[in-house]
């Protein structure tokens, strides 16, 4: 923080567009990228937040100056979801118009399509920044609830949407090249800027435990559930050495069938479920795991958790997707996963886990997190991106 102090008492300022973010339900969606977002945004200018669904609780209510347009969810059900949708796009049109600052951020869905036009008819400059690829997401989820064909003619129209958002706004932020690529996000190069990646608080997320001392154990900390790759690992961690244990660390819906799943190995004592933890908990989990893996679909840009295990000096085997091959990388902060099946997951797992080149991957992934991804670097980034879109909004 003092070296962002420093930096700004000689690149003031005064001269960058006061910043209003409009985001989807924070309850239901990574917290923590919001508050972090937020939190870099403020360190340059004046921040506001536009939301729906803040949570009571939310440490963010006391922090920033907030726009509750709704204190309901998006929905269970998708007629529902639907409607809720088609409000709130309303809504948060009407919010935004009233707003002062000069610049929208719209962070995590590029669907509100409504809110966009109005921002740009009120003549703010308006940004874009996807946190995920959401209609893939979507799919995943509706398909198990209605007939295939419906799941992607609704998800296409998402995509429509979404496509409409980037289009019409005045630039784009990704987290990464590669996350840039998986959305197809180059088709807007001109107004494109693929380096706002996340930052890791490398003080609290720290190698507590040296790699040394800790034990054959390898793991997924987060939410149970399809997308995350679940039932993937659950086949992995039967097919594990009993040398190895594999550690579950979280809660979610099957959490049911996972334990009936893994039933013999827990008895055996090779795999461990553990509950749910509080964020600040999860540094000294990730300092338990020789290795994190995440064997998930490729919706999310870059997940928290890598670069927070990295941080903590715990490389990640995750799936090559999205924004993820350009922090893991293969045999040097981790390992890439060519396949999804759990046969070569736990093959390759068993391959490294305590050897000397897992060793080099802990020390490289904590220096490429202090290289890239401290929260110093991460303001200097958005400072450079604000200035630079707004210049060409301005010309």
């Amino acid at each position: 923080m003092e070296a962002v102090t420093e930096w700004l008492s000689v690149m003031p300022p005064e001269d960058l567009p006061s910043v209003c973010v409009v985001t989807q339900p924070i309850g239901e969606t990574d917290p923590t990228a919001t508050a972090d977002l937020l939190s870099i945004l403020s360190s340059l200018t004046a921040v506001s937040l536009v939301t729906i669904a803040l949570p009571d609780d939310s440490h963010l209510w006391s922090e920033y100056e907030i726009d509750e347009v709704s204190e309901l969810p998006m929905g269970a059900s998708i007629p529902v979801a639907a409607v809720r949708f088609v409000r709130n796009q309303f809504r948060l049109a009407r919010a935004v118009q009233r707003r002062e600052e000069e610049l929208i951020l719209f962070y995590g869905s590029m669907t509100y399509i409504l809110p966009i036009v109005a921002a740009r008819l009120s003549g703010k400059t308006v940004v874009t920044e996807p946190r995920a690829d959401v209609p893939l997401s979507l799919y995943l989820q509706w398909k198990h609830r209605v007939p295939t064909i419906v799941a992607r003619i609704l998800a296409g129209s998402v995509r429509v949407l979404e496509r409409t958002g980037y289009q019409l706004s005045n630039g784009i932020i990704a987290y990464s090249p590669g996350m840039a690529d998986q959305l197809r996000l180059y088709s807007y190069e001109e107004k494109l800027y693929t380096d706002g990646a996340r930052f890791v608080d490398t003080e609290r997320f720290a190698v507590s435990k040296p790699f040394s001392e800790r034990e054959r154990v390898v793991g997924f900390v987060g939410r149970f559930a399809e997308e995350k790759g679940i039932r993937t690992l659950a086949s992995v961690a039967t097919k594990l050495p009993n040398d190895i244990t594999f550690r579950f660390v979280g809660d979610g819906p099957l959490r049911d069938w996972l334990q009936c799943k893994v039933k013999s190995e827990i008895d055996a004592g090779t795999v461990e479920i553990r509950g749910w933890v509080d964020h600040d908990e999860v540094p000294g989990e990730l300092n338990e795991l020789q290795l994190l893996v995440m064997p998930s679909e490729p919706t999310e840009g870059l997940p928290t958790l890598i670069i927070e295990a990295m941080a903590c000096g715990t490389p990640v085997y995750a799936t090559d997707v999205s924004g993820v091959p350009d922090v893991v990388r293969d045999a040097e902060t981790g390992l890439l996963m060519s396949s999804r099946g759990p046969t070569e997951i736990s093959n390759r797992i068993s391959e490294f886990v305590g050897g000397d080149e897992i060793c080099e991957w802990s020390r490289t992934s904590r220096a490429l997190i202090e290289s890239k991804y401290t929260f110093d670097k991460a303001v200097r980034r958005y400072d450079s991106m604000l200035r630079a879109i707004s210049q060409k909004h301005h010309r």
